[in-house]
């Protein structure tokens, strides 16, 4: 099982993603609100794979993005983005990103990509 960071500017979506993850066996070894935080925190935590919002303030997920593939450009990162944002997405998986996972989530999905981005 993975040593997941979570990142999302919202506690409520980071909170529902931790209790998915953790019901499916992974550690939560970090969180962060912006993307600023993010890449802070994984030079810190040095995270198995990161769940990373797209849209957050001060820095946005794809910026953070960029920022963790800099330092580690073997970082699994997956994307969380809501109905709609398939450019955005689409831009992160050229950005590095691993996977993608939408919002509402659904904790068969989520832990299904986990896996997949955590196999690869």
């Amino acid at each position: 099982m993975g040593r997941i960071l979570v990142v999302d500017d919202t506690l409520f979506m980071r909170t529902l993603l931790k209790n998915i993850l953790f019901s499916g066996g992974h550690t939560i070894v970090g969180e962060a609100e912006n993307g600023d935080d993010a890449i802070a925190k994984y030079q810190e935590l040095n995270p198995d794979l990161v769940t990373m919002d797209i849209v957050m303030p001060k820095k946005n997920g794809i910026d953070a993005l960029k920022g963790i593939k800099t330092i580690d450009p073997n970082a699994k990162v997956i994307m969380c983005t809501a109905v709609g944002q398939e450019q955005m997405v689409k831009l992160a998986v050229k950005t590095g990103a691993r996977g993608y996972i939408v919002k509402p989530f659904q904790a068969p999905k989520v832990l299904e990509e986990v896996k997949n981005v955590l196999g690869a």
